[in-house]
């Protein structure tokens, strides 16, 4: 539920190929990396094989960590961003990384069993079983929105499915990075879970591990440059990407609720959220209506934003600026900007009330970037055709929100669009359903992960035949004859 296209552990100098100093600097970083990732594949080797209850107790400690380290690590989101409240802090990361830990422990053991059966008519009696094993050593680099459950949630899958794991954290939650690696360090030995702090170069340099699995949360700019990276040792990637994910309302919405859904969707953590509410199709007719019950929905949940200690601050100058300039391009070009609160933003405390735009076009940034802040373009539309031909003829996102009381209407959406997942009379919530796999589609990413998903992304599901003593496998030897020509006509019928 990550990312933001300048900076997430890896920027934008990520996309600058390595030359003189840099190539140096990416040798370093590489050389400092390698011995901790050597230590980690090695212990993999001498025990590749990872019983339940070791995989229990790694899930255990976790869920121990968790809970030992609650308010340190909400005082140190909070202070990375200069302003996030405990309260969103428990809500967004500790509540679902806690969810997902439960879910593991409690389906785990099964997961681990495989299927077992007979081989198909002609093999029998031989049988067959697909057994999961653990990969060996699976890389995760997280981004800074939501730097606990972006850690947390790959951790407790590569965990359950029986890894040994190195996290890089991002380097725009300097101090959040620093408590949880410390903490981190407490609870497991290095050879298991190991935290990897630094900048982009290190993050650079971390891709090109070679990892036997590398999830990478983030934009999908730097997507293609961990793939590139990866690639050199054929590494397996899950990409969790972003872009705009649209909300529909449809002509049978219940409109209070659906304005409210997304304005929640779209403002919790500011909008720094992959799968927040990018822009919204409206009935024609009901954008100056959407306007309207917006302001309203704004002001109860988050009365006077700028000052209210609930609603977050922009992670950092460079983002806020950015955002800044994303609106005022906007208003340029000839969109409509309408503030939803009247105190105005604060540059030095970072602070960005949320601001609805209509009028905009595809020619604004704000249209072709994913925004990732309180701005919440409205695009009317004149039939649902129509709205759902807008989706379609943009690159595929990352999460599709459709509300309506037409159960006809919604199936006309979610089957006449392809996104990475669906919430429908919600925003959100289906990351936090742990029974649901969640990944992204094209540009929005590859793979997916959480719950049983996120074990299988992990595990290697290796296929097994097992022959009987006694079968009729040598009828098909050569020299071919009558025997084989019977056979043969039988398995071709």
């Amino acid at each position: 539920m990550g990312h933001q296209h300048e900076i997430n552990g890896l920027h934008e100098a990520a996309a600058v190929s390595p030359g003189g100093d840099a190539a140096a600097e990416d040798d370093m970083a590489r050389a400092l990396l390698s011995p901790r990732f050597d230590a980690m594949r090695r212990a993999h080797d001498a025990a590749p094989q990872v019983d339940w209850p070791t995989r229990k107790r790694h899930l255990k400690a976790l869920q121990a960590m968790l809970h030992k380290y609650r308010e340190t690590f909400a005082n140190a989101i909070d202070e990375d961003f200069g302003g996030r409240s405990a309260q969103e802090t428990d809500m967004l990361e500790l509540f679902p990384s806690h969810g997902n830990l439960k879910h593991a422990l409690s389906h785990t053991r099964r997961w681990m069993r495989g299927s077992r059966g007979w081989a198909n008519l002609w093999l029998l009696p031989a049988r067959q079983a697909v057994v999961p094993q653990p990969l060996g050593v699976v890389g995760v680099i997280v981004p800074w929105n939501y730097p606990l459950f972006l850690a947390v949630g790959p951790l407790t899958d590569a965990l359950a499915a029986g890894n040994r794991v190195m996290i890089k954290v991002s380097e725009v939650t300097p101090r959040f990075a620093e408590v949880f690696a410390a903490a981190v360090a407490e609870t497991f030995p290095p050879e298991w879970v190991t935290v990897v702090t630094g900048d982009a170069q290190v993050a650079r340099a971390f891709s090109t591990l070679p990892f036997d699995h590398l999830l990478f949360t983030g934009a999908t700019s730097i997507g293609h440059h961990v793939m590139r990276a990866a690639s050199e040792h054929l590494t397996p990637v899950t990409l969790e990407l972003g872009g705009k994910s649209p909300a529909i309302i449809g002509p049978g919405a219940r409109w209070e609720h659906a304005v409210e859904r997304i304005m929640l969707g779209k403002l919790v953590n500011a909008g720094q959220t992959c799968v927040a509410p990018d822009y919204v199709l409206v009935p024609r007719e009901k954008l100056d209506a959407f306007v309207a019950t917006a302001k309203q929905v704004a002001a109860r949940l988050y009365p006077n934003a700028v000052d209210n200690p609930q609603y977050t601050s922009i992670v950092s100058a460079r983002h806020f600026e950015r955002l800044s300039g994303l609106a005022a391009e906007a208003a340029a070009q000839g969109a409509t900007s309408h503030a939803l609160f009247d105190t105005p933003a604060q540059a030095v405390r970072r602070r960005l009330p949320p601001v609805v735009l209509t009028g905009v076009h595809d020619g604004m940034r704000v249209m072709r970037e994913e925004i990732f802040g309180p701005l919440l373009p409205v695009v009317p539309y004149d039939d649902l055709d129509a709205a759902i031909a807008y989706v379609n003829e943009r690159p595929r996102p990352l999460a599709l929100y459709v509300f309506d009381t037409d159960t006809a209407r919604i199936d006309q959406v979610v089957d006449g669009t392809i996104s990475g997942g669906v919430t429908i009379n919600d925003t959100l919530l289906h990351v936090a359903e742990h029974a649901l796999p969640f990944g992204g589609v094209g540009a929005s990413g590859m793979g997916g992960y959480h719950g049983e998903a996120g074990f299988r992304t992990f595990s290697k599901e290796k296929p097994i035949f097992r022959q009987a003593r006694w079968n009729g496998a040598g009828l098909l030897n050569p020299p071919y004859g009558k025997v084989f020509a019977a056979m043969i006509r039988q398995l071709l019928r």
